[in-house]
């Protein structure tokens, strides 16, 4: 048996509104099936969510959508999707895109049932287009919902529908949409070691989405990563999909795949420090660029990149003295790139507070240290810096520990008389 895992495809996305982005994330997941579905003969492929990037999807993508999984169905391959947290529908609405995609039979969209908060599994049914569990081949798949800060909640039940609807000799997968303890890259509670752990003794192979990185835990559970870069902070992260072969024995040999149709990504850092006119930052900054910079060479298959450069440091003029135009302009035509995105995130000298503490100082320390360069800048207070930050200090811990409006200005008062005291 073999199958492709992918996730996180997000199909629409335009990354810093460029029109090249919807064909960037398209032509990655047409690659993807053509190379490692079509071309390896795969028995099914799995979409562990956000197989769209909005709830609403605009016609262009639906024709992406449309033409790779028609391309699937004509090979005879049928593709199992469940909904990440971009693919639900709205609320005033029964049916998502995917849902809509299983009526044209383009795909299984799987979904447990909730009668009164209670999951529960139901068999793929032709007829009604609609299942929490889908048979293909020696291979049981169990879908999931999209769970979010609740994925911890949900465990135990998914462990008990899962363990009563088992097949003797079958594959078990589970798809799941969530971030896993220790490879979490979104705010919300991700799911916990422990209560992954508890998914062993029912399933041999989960599937994962969410995670815009690749990993996998123990050779059972196995995140692709997204197909495409959806925001530069990813750029460093590697992705792509799952080849993943099953013998006999129920023993997984998975191969991660990233040799498809890729945006490529730079990031380059540009420290502003010690530089006191604009025409020093542009010449360093495009200095950078000629020395650091992957230039566009037009090789076949090649696409032009898409670069970031972030100014950072303490800047010894304006901010609105920076040549950040002539820069980008400068940068593009130095390396043809599809779109240079220029970050200020520089601080002007005057304002730098804290610049000179080694690394590694304790969060006390550094905020005290913080509050003292603020006040020291204000002339009021500057010859009295020590005893206000004592008192913005004390303050706070007050707020923190939510004493009385009535107790804090109180302790301000005292400690207003303290510093108007001869000596104070």
């Amino acid at each position: 048996m073999k199958f492709l895992h992918i996730a996180d495809v997000h199909l629409g996305c335009t990354r810093y509104h460029l029109e090249e982005s919807q064909r960037d994330f398209f032509d990655a997941w047409i690659d993807v099936i053509q190379r490692y579905a079509v071309d390896e003969s795969v028995d099914f492929v799995l979409m562990c969510g956000d197989f769209f990037h909005k709830r609403s999807v605009p016609p262009e993508t639906m024709n992406y959508a449309f033409a790779g999984l028609s391309l699937l169905k004509e090979k005879g391959i049928p593709v199992v999707s469940i909904e990440g947290n971009h693919d639900q529908k709205h609320r005033d609405s029964e049916y998502s895109w995917l849902r809509s995609l299983a009526n044209w039979g383009l795909v299984y969209l799987l979904e447990p049932t909730n009668t009164e908060g209670r999951l529960g599994y139901e068999e793929w049914d032709e007829e009604e287009v609609k299942g929490g569990f889908v048979d293909i081949g020696r291979a049981r798949i169990f879908g999931s919902d999209w769970y979010g800060a609740s994925a911890n909640a949900a465990i135990p039940q998914l462990v008990r529908e899962i363990g009563s609807n088992r097949r003797d000799g079958a594959f078990h997968i589970l798809m799941l949409h969530t971030d896993v303890e220790g490879h979490e890259t979104h705010p919300i509670p991700a799911l916990s070691r422990d209560k992954l752990n508890d998914l062993r003794d029912v399933t041999d192979y989960v599937a994962l989405g969410h995670t815009h990185k690749c990993f996998e835990i123990d050779n059972w559970v196995f995140n692709p990563g997204s197909l495409e870069i959806t925001n530069i902070v990813e750029y460093s992260e590697r992705r792509g999909a799952w080849l993943v072969e099953v013998d006999e024995e129920n023993t997984v040999s998975a191969k991660h795949v990233e040799d498809y149709a890729q945006r490529p990504f730079q990031r380059l850092i540009f420290d502003v420090s010690r530089m006191e006119e604009p025409d020093q930052v542009t010449r360093g900054v495009l200095n950078l660029v000629e020395t650091q910079a992957r230039p566009f060479e037009g090789r076949e298959g090649e696409r032009p990149p898409i670069i970031e450069i972030t100014l950072t440091g303490h800047l010894g003029f304006p901010n609105s003295e920076l040549e950040l135009k002539k820069i980008r302009d400068k940068a593009r035509e130095i390396t043809d790139a599809l779109h240079v995105r220029l970050k200020n995130h520089s601080v002007p000298v005057e304002y730098a507070v804290a610049a000179d503490l080694e690394e590694g100082i304790s969060r006390e320390k550094l905020e005290r240290r913080v509050i003292e360069d603020l006040v020291y800048r204000d002339k009021r207070f500057n010859k009295r810096t020590e005893a206000v930050a004592e008192a913005v200090i004390g303050a706070k811990k007050m707020v923190m520990s939510d004493d009385s409006p009535e107790k804090i200005a109180e302790f301000i008062s005292i400690k207003t008389e303290e510093q108007t005291q001869p000596g104070g």
